[in-house]
């Protein structure tokens, strides 16, 4: 047949032009080519056959196959490779054969290719709509999610702020009554209440602020030298009472990396620390143990919190680094930092994860799932970066000089461990 014979002259050409064009490395060329000479084998059998349900299967196959990121920049590959199939089909018949073969050839393959063109763009257009109502469906999720966040923190954000006003107004009340001779240890009894309820009402409001500032990529860091050992060290003594009250044994082990110094914002990642062992505590039943270890790797420092808790469900385990998560049912929230399963606004972790992050490291929890009679507890791990130089001139030479003062210090005859007595939470 003389339209195949003219097509087979131009095949090689047809090919490799087209892979030059449309393909870049050895390897994507490789594969590509493979795909246009299956096409053109097809294209044969159509033009024999005059039934172009021969290219059926490889039009489905082109037309279904953008990457995420031609979806989400709107790309049609498919429909332009066979565009240029075209005009490149046309110049190559021109130059290669004779007049007469060239209107043959093209009178029996432009048609094909043009109809080859509308079935592509039909099955782009379909992969594009399904991939538009996927993200539609994930934004539909969000949205609820974000709702229902939004209606839980009300919720428990009245309540919050709710108890602690209340405590102000009935001390404040009770001052007034027995201000008339009323005994000073009293005084400073309700004086103390006042306190506690303001204290807690500033905690809520600070951890809003805070979680403010990360949204909006505005928190700032205070550089400076940190002691690992030392911020554990003052987590471990700052919960030893509390732990002790809920009859929950405190462990901080020995680990690589607990002795290192590294440079960050002591006060911001000893309040991250803070919130993460807060709520391990908080959702260990009493007698159970939370343990606090850890591990240097390259270029990190690992600081594991584990507890024999109630544990979190695998669906959940991200949820509860989100602003305003909340687990259970906010119609059951009560108060309490540490008391065993104590509501709060949810802000902890997120603030965690965003002071934790803005240092470089990251956070994640492992939990085999939730269950408050087995108790199968949750570890959670935080990464952060061995950095021991800062970025600022003037911090740099400060952070030179305390290294070195160090260094001079270990080496010094005392007969004794050197201990570091900078506090890195001042």
């Amino acid at each position: 047949m003389a339209v195949q014979a003219s097509l087979q002259k131009i095949r090689g050409l047809w090919v490799e032009r087209i892979s030059r064009e449309l393909a870049s490395g050895e390897g994507v060329r490789a594969g590509f080519t493979e795909q246009l000479e299956r096409f053109c084998e097809l294209l044969e059998q159509t033009i024999v056959t005059g039934d172009t349900a021969w290219l059926d299967s490889i039009l489905y196959d082109w037309g279904h196959a953008p990457t995420e990121t031609n979806l989400e920049q709107a790309d049609y590959y498919a429909s332009f490779v066979i565009n240029r199939m075209i005009a490149l089909v046309i110049e190559i018949a021109r130059q290669k054969l004779k007049q007469k073969e060239a209107l043959e050839l093209l009178g029996a393959v432009i048609p094909i290719l043009t109809h080859s063109l509308s079935v592509v763009i039909r099955y782009e257009m379909e992969t594009r709509v399904a991939h538009i109502s996927t993200e539609l469906g994930k934004t539909q999720e969000k949205l609820q999610q974000l709702d229902q966040n939004k209606s839980k923190f009300i919720s428990v954000a009245a309540h919050e702020l709710k108890t602690p006003l209340t405590l102000i107004e009935g001390y404040t009340s009770m001052m007034t009554d027995f201000v008339q001779g009323a005994e000073q240890n009293q005084m400073k009894s309700y004086l103390g209440g006042v306190n506690t309820g303001i204290l807690r009402l500033r905690q809520i409001i600070d951890d809003m602020i805070d979680v403010s500032l990360i949204d909006n990529n505005l928190l700032t860091l205070n550089n400076q030298p940190i002691f690992i050992g030392s911020l554990l060290g003052l987590l471990e003594n700052e919960f030893r009472k509390i732990a002790e009250d809920r009859k929950q044994t405190l462990i901080l082990k020995e680990f690589e990396g607990k002795d290192l110094m590294i440079y960050g914002d002591s006060g911001r990642l000893h309040q991250a620390l803070y919130n993460i062992l807060a709520n391990a505590i908080k959702f260990t039943p009493d007698n159970g143990t939370i343990t606090i270890d850890g591990r240097l790797l390259p270029g990190f420092v690992e600081i594991t919190f584990t507890d024999t808790g109630i544990g979190i469900s695998t669906e959940n385990q991200g949820l509860i680094f989100d602003k305003f998560g909340q687990l259970g049912r906010t119609d059951l929230h009560s108060s309490g930092k540490t008391k065993f399963k104590g509501g709060g606004p949810g802000l902890g972790l997120s603030i965690s994860k965003g002071i934790i992050e803005a240092h470089g490291g990251t956070i994640w929890v492992e939990s085999e799932g939730y269950d408050e009679v087995k108790l199968p507890g949750s570890t959670f791990h935080v990464l952060l970066p061995t950095r021991t130089e800062p970025t600022d001139p003037v911090m740099t030479k400060f952070f030179g000089q305390f290294e070195q003062n160090n260094k001079q210090t270990e080496t010094e005859p005392s007969g004794k461990e050197n201990t570091p007595t900078d506090n890195p939470s001042a």
